[in-house]
């Protein structure tokens, strides 16, 4: 039976139906207004809990079958570990080994580090990942080889889903590189200390089951807690629950390409000149080469100028702590350390605060911090003529990269995209996204190596640099040349099946992925 489409308001077809469950299609940037009641888990009881607080089992396996790991559960992972994660595979070895089928995996993100999970894709174990992915895993899903449909989030899409019933979590497994017996955990400490535990506390306080996975048993209390062992149903104890040298990087680097770093260089000029870095700002930013140098010249201007910002909001890596240490930035908050600095400040440094992307994203909440940063520093894979932008898929229309918390930066107030050109001989600019992720009506500024082009909806923008002698181009004009220096891209060809569908932040459905055409 053939699932109904409808076109939604980004001109997008999508589903009414995702994996057999309701789906409400994209209205506009701000539009949809959610109704209702938040999801909370089953209430439970002290009796069933040792009165000494110690709630340690001896391994991951018995935690599971103490969980009722069943088939049709929904498990949820976090990724601070990132690709030095030896925790998210080992549960699904477990299930396996037991016949579980059917699972739903749901993590944070998935790393390449997840790639032996395939077997478990193909031999049922697990029906869908609903969760951002990259790598093979994306490959994977692109082929149309995963049974259920692949549904991506943001990173405050996710704990949305979460709090309002969307995804309920039957089991929630959160590695924490130090913990208490009763369940109190951080993300510092212990030889896997990762910084701070952002994207593991909706998961917590939602799931139905909890379980802890450490490396690092402390004496109680494990303060400061970032997991509140109250939350928590099992702390298990492990000899390690992940590769150090690949859950942090030490050794994250500035670009060393010219391009690049002229594109950094014209970004923090436009940001001087147009008015919007000033003293008392707020700012976030990414962990890629070229953000890394825009962190640098930033702070060469604000040292210059005597300025300091108000807060930085993390991924943080050495660059922002350097602000923070030298002066010019008061605060970090933090959902997600970098590099080794960042781990280390986090643990030190009073003004390095842990900060949960629950508080920092949600888009179903009271307010959130992302509409309060003046500068959001973004990249993206696409950008197109109307300035929506694509971070999921290339122009080959291969899934291989998440969503991460783009979408929720995008309603800062001011967001620049600094991106090359082309890659690989591949224009970045396009006549229309493969995958839309974000509306162009909340993406200001794309700035490649060859001009800048500030979207025509900020005419504020576009006035406060005349005469600035920046090198100012419309978005058409930075395509054409583009596509005079590679040529225009060939289209992807796609079938008809739905392999994954693309969330908005507020849980409606802004675009679909569909399988690659083979040969």
């Amino acid at each position: 039976m053939a699932i109904k489409t409808v076109i939604n308001a980004a001109g997008r077809r999508v589903p009414l139906k995702i994996n057999g469950q309701p789906a409400i299609p994209f209205k506009g940037v701000g539009k949809h207004r959610p109704e209702g009641t938040k999801h909370s888990p089953p209430v439970p009881t002290c009796n069933d809990f040792p009165s000494d607080g110690n709630k340690v089992v001896t391994s991951l396996e018995e935690a599971l079958h103490r969980c009722g790991l069943a088939s049709g559960m929904t498990i949820s992972t976090h990724h601070h570990l990132r690709d030095g994660d030896l925790v998210s595979n080992r549960i699904f070895e477990i299930a396996s080994a037991m016949g579980v089928k059917d699972l739903v995996w749901f993590p944070s993100a998935s790393f390449p580090c997840n790639e032996p999970l395939i077997r478990y894709l193909d031999n049922g174990t697990i029906n869908r990942i609903e969760g951002s992915m990259n790598g093979p895993l994306g490959r994977y899903v692109s082929e149309g080889r995963m049974k259920g449909t692949a549904v991506l989030r943001s990173h405050g899409g996710r704990v949305q889903a979460i709090q309002d019933g969307e995804v309920k979590i039957d089991i929630a497994v959160l590695v924490a590189p130090s913990a208490d017996s009763f369940g109190n955990a951080r993300g510092t400490g212990g030889p896997s200390a990762c910084g701070v535990l952002g994207y593991a506390k909706a998961d917590s306080m939602y799931a139905g089951k909890v379980i802890v996975v450490t490396d690092n048993l402390v004496e109680i209390p494990c303060f400061p807690l970032e997991i509140e062992g109250n939350y928590v149903d099992y702390v298990v104890v492990t000899d390690k629950i992940g590769i150090p040298e690949k859950i942090v990087s030490g050794t994250t680097q500035i670009t060393k390409s010219p391009d690049r770093l002229l594109i950094a260089e014209l970004t923090a000029l436009f940001l001087e000149k147009s008015g919007i870095l000033r003293d008392g700002v707020t700012i976030q930013a990414g962990a890629g080469g070229t953000s890394l140098a825009i962190a640098v010249f930033l702070q060469e201007i604000m040292k210059r100028k005597g300025w300091t910002a108000k807060l930085g909001f993390g991924g943080s890596t050495k660059y922002m702590v350097s602000m923070l240490e030298e002066g010019q930035m008061n605060y970090i908050l933090d959902a997600q350390a970098f590099d080794l600095d960042a781990v280390r400040s986090v643990e030190k440094n009073p003004k390095h605060v842990p900060y949960p992307v629950f508080n920092a994203y949600n888009y179903h909440s009271k307010g959130n911090l992302t509409s309060m940063m003046d500068i959001m520093i973004l990249g993206a894979t696409e950008i197109d003529l109307n300035f929506n932008g694509n971070v999921v898929t290339h122009s080959d229309g291969y899934l291989l990269h998440g969503i991460g918390g783009w979408q929720n930066c995008l309603h800062a107030r001011n967001v620049i995209i600094p991106v090359p050109l082309f890659r690989d001989r591949i224009p970045v600019i396009v006549d229309e996204v493969t995958t839309l992720c974000g509306p162009g009506e909340l993406i200001d500024v794309v700035i490649t190596e060859r001009g800048i082009a500030v979207n025509p909806l900020r005419k504020d923008l576009i006035r406060s640099l005349k005469g600035s002698g920046l090198p100012l181009k419309t978005i058409a004009e930075l395509k054409e040349e583009a596509e005079k220096i590679c040529g225009k891209p060939q289209k992807p060809i796609f079938e008809e099946d739905i392999v994954a569908a693309v969330k908005w932040v507020d849980g409606t459905v802004i675009d679909v992925i569909r399988k690659i055409k083979q040969g």
